[in-house]
């Protein structure tokens, strides 16, 4: 798979300076943690999730979670995870290219038992989602993880959910954040990724941010998230990828722009009116929130329906300035230090202060590929919606 590997190779060539990487499921964690992109949610209780799967592999989704969890009544759990199985059975008879697989389970028992129960098609899992991650709580959830891909005989990944109220709570957080830090430590190898439970962080108050608002003017999320990344997204080797929270709004609806998008892959001069459309729809806030997670150390992002996938993407791709940038800092002759100026003569590149932030640069290139110098946001979205 490829993030745009759902548009016209023609139409690719025409937009990236340099194109994605191509992966799949077996690919080294690093390459997988960055290339999560819009991680679409589904509840397992959908009766045609299998097609739904194949349909937004189709569109351009790269990593789908399969919820067991809140998204569900506690009543539907037993029939969601026979359903999990039988969906599971059908899509590995069926073939083709998937996005890759998560489970989010609600208990560390569900872990061995769901993989015992999937057999063969197994092999379709890349792993599973752990909510409420504590120490007390993470624990039961990595050794159930350990024995079950001892017992299927090939890897699986974690994706823990900061989302207690011990964590948001000031008096207990600084405690809660370092038992985490070395819960996810000792097992490195399995993390992929650790994602913010922000619908939890806000209901511990009864808060919840209107569309024009982001995560961020949520001051007390806005703290929790910086705390996280302060003790787990260090750069210094120690760090983890964490991924943005989820937006809550999905009014836009992408039928209204296709029959225009299919006649240009760059609008022929109506960026201005889809930017328009967008804002429009509330999503324009989402667009702020998606600019404000990477400025914020984070990437990716939980999204709960598909129109939010093209939008997460499309603003993941590295610009032809950042890529210049990121090079020159990262060139062997500038290992000293110094201070260069940019190619594109509009800032100074300090290479050692920079060194993390190129590094982490070119890595989501690689996964996401770098737009030509012409190329920006809005011609990205279009492409992606036009197919």
């Amino acid at each position: 798979m490829r993030h745009f590997g759902h548009i016209a190779p023609s139409v690719r060539g025409d937009l990236f300076f340099q194109q994605p990487c191509t992966f799949d499921a077996g690919a080294p964690a690093r390459v997988l943690s960055a290339a999560l992109g819009a991680t679409l949610y589904s509840p397992a209780t959908r009766p045609r999730l299998a097609d739904d799967v194949i349909k937004q592999a189709a569109r351009g989704v790269v990593s789908m979670v399969l919820c067991l969890e809140d998204s569900i009544d506690d009543s539907e759990v037993a029939g969601a995870e026979e359903n999990l199985v039988g969906q599971f059975t059908e899509l590995d008879a069926r073939g083709g290219e998937l996005p890759l697989l998560f489970i989010r389970v609600r208990e560390p028992h569900q872990i061995t038992d769901l993989v015992r129960r999937l057999g063969d098609s197994a092999r379709l899992l890349s792993g599973f989602v752990l909510p409420k991650f504590t120490q007390e709580r993470g624990v039961p959830f990595m050794e159930a993880l350990t024995k079950a891909e001892s017992d299927g005989g090939r890897r699986l990944f974690a994706m823990p959910v900061l989302e207690s109220p011990e964590l948001l709570h000031l008096e207990t957080r600084r405690e809660v954040l370092q038992k985490i830090a070395t819960t996810v430590g000792a097992y490195r190898d399995r993390i992929l990724a650790l994602r913010l439970g922000v619908t939890d962080f806000c209901s511990a108050y009864g808060l919840r941010r209107a569309p024009d608002m982001t995560a961020y003017d949520v001051r007390i999320v806005g703290d929790v998230i910086a705390d996280v990344v302060n003790v787990l997204g260090r750069a210094d080797g120690t760090g983890f990828t964490i991924t943005g929270p989820v937006w809550e709004y999905f009014r836009l609806q992408e039928r209204m722009f296709k029959p225009q998008l299919r006649r240009s892959p760059f609008l022929e001069g109506r960026a201005e009116e889809l930017r328009t459309a967008l804002i429009e729809h509330d999503l324009d806030g989402l667009l702020r929130e998606i600019e404000l997670d990477r400025a914020n150390g984070l990437l990716g992002k939980t999204c709960i329906h598909p129109s939010h996938v093209a939008p997460v993407h499309a603003l993941s791709v590295v610009s032809h300035e950042e890529f210049s940038d990121a090079q020159d800092i990262l060139r062997p002759e500038s290992g000293g230090g110094g201070v260069l100026r940019s190619a594109y003569t509009n800032k100074m590149n300090e290479v050692k202060p920079h060194r993390a932030w190129a590094e982490r640069t070119l890595q989501r290139a690689e996964v996401f590929g770098v737009a030509r110098e012409d190329v920006g946001f809005v011609e990205l979205l279009a492409a992606s919606l036009a197919e």
